[in-house]
């Protein structure tokens, strides 16, 4: 361009050149093959997981939604409704499936998009022994086999920065090999992808960045002094145009970019007298347009969550909790049957497979976080084993009530005795903590035979305020099943058969020691039968719900080492303590269930 000075004379005048950046658009995660390499890049760096962990970490909405989502599809944790039926299966379950694997594994599917469990085996693979979660970003799939399988993932720590170099370790996928270790990989389907799957938040992914962006931009704002822009004039003369676009990098580097909040204008000037003169463009509504981006942010990231109701989450909103919450109400509903309750059944799938390799088939669920008034059942037409699904309230039998399947396995292992002749029997009385402790009953009732030299030398030491220290070898304390509630009188007109055998055994004068009561109870006979996973208390509890048996104390005394007892047949008013009968556990053991409350059976 050329323009005339103060003589009229045409002079050269330099013209600033403007240049435009254009913002990256989104684009879906990049999955490609790399020559040379065994596994499956996933993102344009190969570190797309780390992108997600970044938008988790620095959007507080979509950071609330997947905390709330992964926390919701963990529930209570893992149950199953035929766990009373299935004791021994439940129990290995619960050993493989702990709480810490289970609920990294909803954390992992929710955020990421896919999860991955280490599956660990015994030295002959006869039965998995261990689970273990696997951090999915730690994870590259290696390239298919001829028919289409994932044969192996390899693991290393930092995808981001391997080198040439570096060997990441291969593991084997779930069931493609003979080792002791491989990987079970759980993703769903998704169209498009084959070796990983995309969060099904994919397409909030944007506005997660953008809500972080901005967040950065006012933090900055407020950091830099609330300046948004700066001139900076260079008076000292115009340098090429490679020595411009040096300077202009490097204080780009220095100063632009939303953790630096501000625009800068450059000006290369021949002197001060012809330095630049700039003309602001001010943003007149400002404030609106942020605070239109940082709600459409929220809006969009929600939508793509499918969050029905913020407050599901903790997110206040505009309205008020007591006009809404019926509203609420059917949010919950539909939150949980159409975004919680699939991933919930994804896992529950991965976890059957895994489990039948051990030959264990069991009714999965989560137990819900949902409040039970929120959930709608109808028993007419749902089952039990339904509405425990449903409301993760155990209803599918009383836990307290013994099966056959459990009396079996108790009468196996209650071991008896019956009393030989060297022993009678003294006295009984009632199960009852009001009693005095076993000592004093033996104490009270028989005395040991002593010689006259023996009794004529106690009789001069004798101290009648010191305690008796007499050897227990010489009586025994024993409990027998007794009849207590004549069938005809109780809710169930017919004994079970685990009783009819107890009271068999009785007619045949079978005793029981309170050790091999609490044994058959409580070392593994039984787990799992009580109440919420509650041990079943054989001494408590008899023969469960409805039952009308007690167990009866009984007292005797070894005859060739005790004199003749003392009052056969009379009830004592004080009690055992060498046992410690103390507590409901006595105060219930001589009592028949039919006459507890609600007839023996736990309150729910």
């Amino acid at each position: 361009m050329r323009k005339r000075n103060e003589k009229g004379q045409f002079s050269k005048t330099k013209v600033s050149e403007f240049g435009f950046v254009n913002l990256s658009t989104y684009t879906s995660p990049e999955v490609k093959e790399v020559n040379g390499a065994s596994w499956i890049e996933y993102g344009a760096d190969n570190n797309y997981f780390q992108f997600l962990i970044d938008r988790y970490n620095g959007s507080p909405t979509n950071n609330a939604a997947i905390n709330g989502i992964s926390q919701a599809i963990y529930g209570k944790g893992l149950n199953a409704t035929d766990s009373n039926k299935k004791p021994n299966e439940y129990a290995q379950m619960v050993s493989l499936f702990r709480k810490d694997v289970v609920r990294r594994a909803c954390y992992d599917l929710k955020l990421m998009g896919q999860a991955a469990i280490q599956v660990i085996y015994s030295k002959d693979r006869s039965k998995i022994v261990q689970l273990e979660h696997m951090p999915i970003e730690t994870l590259r799939a290696e390239k298919c086999d001829e028919d289409g399988n994932v044969p192996a993932y390899y693991y290393f720590n930092d995808w981001a920065n391997i080198k040439k170099t570096d060997e990441p370790l291969r593991i084997p996928a779930f069931g493609m090999s003979n080792e002791e270790i491989e990987i079970y990989y759980i993703k769903p389907y998704k169209s498009g992808f084959y070796y990983y799957s995309p969060v099904d938040y994919q397409g909030g992914l944007q506005y997660a960045e953008l809500e972080e962006e901005v967040s950065n931009y006012h933090l900055n704002n407020i950091m830099n002094g609330l300046s948004p822009s700066m001139l900076i004039n260079f008076n000292n003369g115009t340098p090429n145009q490679q020595e411009r676009q040096l300077i202009e990098t490097k204080i780009a580097q220095k100063f632009s970019g939303t953790s630096n909040a501000g625009k800068f204008i450059l000006a290369f000037n021949d002197n001060k007298e012809s330095q630049a003169e700039i003309t602001p463009v001010q943003l007149s509504d400002a404030h609106n347009q942020y605070q239109f981006l940082s709600e459409e942010s929220t809006s969009k990231i929600m939508v793509a969550h499918r969050i029905v109701s913020p407050m599901l989450l903790g997110i206040k909103d505009g309205s008020g909790l007591g006009n809404n919450a019926e509203e609420i109400k059917t949010a919950s509903l539909l939150m949980d049957n159409t975004v919680i309750r699939p991933f919930q059944e994804l896992l529950i799938d991965s976890f059957d497979n895994i489990l039948a390799y051990n030959e264990i088939s069991l009714n999965l669920y989560f137990t819900t976080l949902q409040p039970l008034e929120f959930t709608e059942v109808d028993q007419t037409l749902q089952d039990k084993e339904t509405i425990e699904e449903e409301t993760g309230v155990e209803m599918s039998s009383d836990k307290n009530e013994l099966t056959d399947e459990m009396a079996d396995a108790i009468l196996e292992n209650l071991k008896y005795e019956t009393i030989g002749d060297d022993y009678e029997l003294v006295d009984v009385r009632e199960v009852s903590d009001k009693n005095s402790d076993v000592e004093e009953w033996a104490n009270s009732k028989i005395k040991k035979k002593l010689s006259r030299i023996q009794k004529f030398a106690d009789f001069i030491k004798s101290n009648p305020n010191e305690e008796s220290k007499l050897d227990k070898s010489f009586y025994k304390i024993r409990y027998t099943y007794q009849q207590g509630i004549p069938t005809s009188q109780r809710k169930t007109n017919k004994s079970r058969d685990f009783c009819k055998t107890m009271m068999a055994r009785t007619g045949k004068g079978v005793v029981y020691r309170k050790e091999d009561i609490d044994n058959a109870s409580f070392q593994g006979v039984n787990n799992n039968f009580g109440h919420k996973g509650q041990n079943y208390s054989l001494f408590r509890f008899k023969g469960g719900i409805y039952c009308g048996h007690f167990w009866q104390e009984e007292l005797y005394r070894m005859k060739s080492e005790t004199e003749k007892y003392i009052s056969k047949g009379k009830e004592v008013d004080t009690i055992p303590n060498s046992y410690q009968p103390k507590g409901s556990e006595y105060q219930e053991a001589g009592e028949a269930p039919e006459n507890m409350d609600k007839r023996g059976a736990y309150p729910n």
